[in-house]
């Protein structure tokens, strides 16, 4: 059995060491649990050590495991969203971290205003313009936000991004600082709006995302010991 807590508290003590060498209060970075392909045990035995937010990649992932887990948590959708899969999500997520077009936002907001509730998100910016990963562009970042401005039942609460992969995690840090620079700098341009939110860093390179301004890690390794094929 993998020792879920050992490893949520050796996560949580480097989160806290990270925001401490930023000045930081580590109280304010959330650890989040990326559950893809996780067991429902695994999952509760982080939830029981203290994991308060679950994040999956898909869909029907998510509804089997919420049908088992009753625990008061939060679960985000860290997955691309097709948008024939909006309904089911709005049943199953808190919180979708994957907005990454005009046409998944109004989506969003008729099912939203269909529910009467208002979709929290945040918008995925694909830092290093990579084919092979969904989010969108830097440049096209505040024309999304602006349309999104304008809908009544989506909410943007910041910023979620996976930088491209470097052997060396130093390497990554100009990515997540860039992302905090959008965070800074839209803040400003767009005042209406709250992007107090950053989700970035995982296992390989979570303590520089906190010295960056990571607000939200996404961790599986760390926490579940290494993926099953």
């Amino acid at each position: 059995m993998v020792a879920v807590a050992a490893n949520y508290r050796k996560v949580i003590d480097r989160i806290s060491e990270a925001a401490q060498r930023a000045g930081r209060n580590p109280r304010e970075i959330k650890l989040l649990a990326a559950a893809k392909s996780q067991s429902v045990e695994l999952v509760q035995a982080a939830i029981a050590a203290g994991v308060r937010l679950i994040g999956e990649n898909y869909v029907q992932e998510a509804e089997s495991k919420r049908q088992v887990i009753s625990d008061t948590v939060e679960w985000h959708m860290i997955g691309h969203l097709q948008r024939n899969k909006v309904k089911a999500a709005l049943n199953t997520f808190d919180l979708i971290q994957s907005l990454d077009s005009v046409a998944l936002a109004l989506e969003l907001d008729k099912e939203g205003r269909r529910n009467g509730k208002t979709v929290r998100t945040l918008i995925e910016v694909n830092l290093g313009d990579e084919a092979s990963k969904s989010g969108i562009g830097q440049d096209e970042v505040a024309e999304l936000l602006k349309r999104v401005g304008d809908l009544s039942h989506v909410r943007v609460e910041g910023f979620m991004a996976v930088p491209p992969f470097k052997e060396k995690p130093e390497e990554i840090r100009p990515y997540f600082r860039a992302l905090k620079d959008l965070q800074v700098e839209l803040q400003r341009l767009v005042p209406n709006v709250s992007l107090n939110q950053l989700s970035m860093g995982m296992t390989h390179d979570y303590p520089i995302a906190v010295e960056e301004g990571a607000t939200i890690v996404r961790i599986g390794t760390a926490l579940f010991g290494p993926r099953k094929a």
